[in-house]
């Protein structure tokens, strides 16, 4: 399978469908994904690609996307290496999240770190009943989320339970992801029913709906003015974040240093 075949984009109906597919590897996310994501955001802002809502899902029945694609940072050294990548993860989610038309996650099984950021910033989220979200950096990698991300997370689950799921890389399953209204309803197909929902979505006013997911965006930006770069360089350019790459690759544990 070729990079290009990654992430494809279909179009239907006035609905768009992105689907991450590499189930092989759980459809864990590249950074040629990630531009390409972009891309299509950007053709949806100008309307070179015209449709009234889009969706998200993943290949298989294992995952929705199970976070970065791990070998894409053993070579990750610098300060700008960090940097980098948090500020790609930023602008795709903000692209994203500025999108005027509505966006939905069909989600089946693990949706965790930029997979289940992603998720984060659609309108709703469809999920089976295998699901498992979350970011469960603490007890693999030793890298941190952006303040944005926290931010977005903060918005959807509230600062105790983000602060706890964090802290302790525990993920939400499928109960509690309903309790708490993470996702919308628990589906057997939540293709199925994101198209229906896309069906009623493209007959709501596209003013109305714009407007509506841009002032609650501009709350959330306004309310995490908040700058975090250095916490983004004390992690990624740690002994322990290489030590958390080594130990994913040699499948044993990490061994923390705190350095």
């Amino acid at each position: 399978m070729s990079s290009e075949d990654d992430l494809l984009f279909q179009q239907s109906d006035d609905v768009g469908v992105i689907t991450f597919n590499r189930a092989p590897a759980r459809n864990a996310l590249t950074f040629e994904m990630y531009d390409a994501l972009a891309k299509i955001f950007d053709q949806i802002h100008e309307q070179t690609i015209d449709i009234k809502a889009l969706i998200f899902t993943g290949a298989g029945e294992k995952a929705f996307a199970a976070g970065t694609d791990i070998s894409r940072f053993r070579d990750f050294e610098t300060e700008a290496d960090a940097l980098g990548y948090e500020r790609r993860m930023d602008q795709v989610l903000g692209r994203l999240e500025t999108l005027t038309i509505p966006t939905v996650a069909a989600i089946r099984g693990a949706c965790t770190g930029g997979g289940a950021a992603i998720a984060a910033c659609c309108d709703i989220r469809f999920a089976s009943s295998d699901l498992k979200f979350g970011f469960p950096i603490a007890r693999t990698l030793g890298n941190c989320l952006s303040v944005g991300n926290l931010s977005r997370l903060v918005e959807l689950l509230g600062s105790n339970r983000t602060r706890e799921i964090l802290l302790t890389s525990r993920l939400i399953q499928i109960d509690e992801a309903l309790n708490i209204a993470l996702v919308s309803e628990c589906v057997d197909d939540p293709m199925a029913r994101a198209h229906e929902l896309c069906a009623q979505l493209k007959t709501q006013a596209p003013l109305t709906i714009a407007a509506s997911k841009e002032g609650l965006r501009r709350l959330r930006e306004h309310a995490s003015n908040v700058r975090g770069d250095d916490l983004i360089i004390q992690c990624y350019t740690s002994k322990d974040f290489h030590e958390g790459i080594d130990a994913f690759f040699a499948k044993r544990k990490p061994q923390w240093q705190g350095k």
